[in-house]
């Protein structure tokens, strides 16, 4: 898809980060892997965006309506100069309000939620049985979102869980 996208003279970036596993084998193996899967970022004008939709495998822009949404190209330059240090790997989304699980440190096995991200994050966890909550400083690598099954609406019992949606390979 990259060389596709080459060919049309459109200058794409693929931020791929080293992830280290180990097979039933027991062999450990280095392997790239995409930092978004199911992204990849071009460089266009958004008047050329029929010229992207057209290369094979690709399902959509990111956009705001019907407008492209442009990425700031900061946020491109930092991935650039990250990735080949190996600062950077992947992580849930989190934003203010989501409730988290911690798995690892002191406050493992509690939930909470996220009150602050600045430098680490300040997670409230609430004790209800005291009906009281306490602000604690929380790692990022030691959470991750907490995500409730969703009760059908139509009342067949059955969990309705989030789906994945393609959005633009």
């Amino acid at each position: 898809m990259l060389d596709h996208l080459a060919v049309r003279g459109i200058e794409s970036f693929l931020p791929l980060y080293r992830s280290s596993r180990k097979w039933k084998n027991g062999c450990r193996v280095e392997l790239e892997r995409p930092l978004f899967p199911g992204y990849v970022f071009v460089r266009m004008p958004s008047t050329e965006r029929v010229r992207v939709l057209e290369v094979p495998s690709v399902v959509s822009i990111v956009s705001r309506g019907r407008v492209p949404e442009p990425l700031d190209d900061q946020a491109i330059a930092a991935m650039r100069v990250g990735l080949p240090l190996g600062q950077i790997e992947p992580h849930p989304y989190l934003v203010i309000g989501d409730q988290v699980y911690i798995k690892d440190g002191a406050f493992a096995g509690l939930s909470g939620v996220v009150l602050r991200r600045k430098g680490s994050l300040r997670v409230v966890i609430t004790l209800d049985l005291l009906m009281q909550s306490m602000a604690v400083e929380i790692n990022l690598e030691d959470i991750e979102p907490f995500r409730k099954l969703v009760q059908d609406v139509r009342g067949s019992g059955q969990a309705d869980v989030t789906k994945s949606y393609p959005v633009i390979l």
